[in-house]
């Protein structure tokens, strides 16, 4: 079994409440371009972590913390990330279509031209995110913390009134 293979059962076993488990520990673990799809990393430490490019579509990362993580171009279709910290991440060209952001905190993180097209975000805090060029459409922002949040030549939900 791999190393990230043995992280997860561990996690899982922790997530069980089992003793013998622990929390996913992955703070700036280098994953680039890794194959997470469907993981469930919930309350996993993702801090600082690189996973530029990975594919992460349909992964459970509720409640993780991902601050300053680098997720430039990661697939994240789908996925869960509900009330996750991804403060001053990069999620630069990712794509987020259908992502569940509900109540997740992304203040200054940097969502430049990522597909969020069906995302969730109601609750979430994006005050000073980057989204230039982002698709936000069919996109829920109810709720949304949008405070010097920079649109510029994104693609906002139909109806979109700020």
């Amino acid at each position: 079994m791999t190393y990230i293979g043995t992280i997860l059962n561990l996690h899982q076993l922790w997530l069980a409440d089992d003793r013998t488990g622990c929390r996913a520990a992955l703070a700036g673990v280098v994953l680039t371009g890794a194959n997470l799809v469907d993981a469930d990393l919930e309350e996993a430490n993702l801090t600082g972590a690189a996973l530029d490019g990975a594919d992460l579509s349909g992964a459970n990362l509720y409640k993780g913390d991902l601050t300053g993580a680098n997720l430039e171009g990661v697939n994240l279709t789908w996925a869960d990330l509900e009330r996750a910290n991804l403060t001053g991440a990069n999620l630069v060209d990712a794509n987020l279509e259908g992502v569940n952001l509900t109540g997740a905190d992304l203040v200054g993180a940097d969502l430049s031209g990522a597909d969020l097209s069906w995302a969730r975000l109601s609750w979430a805090n994006l005050s000073w995110a980057n989204l230039y060029g982002a698709d936000l459409s069919g996109a829920n922002l109810e709720g949304a913390n949008l405070e010097g949040v920079d649109l510029t030549g994104a693609t906002m939900p139909e109806g979109w009134e700020q």
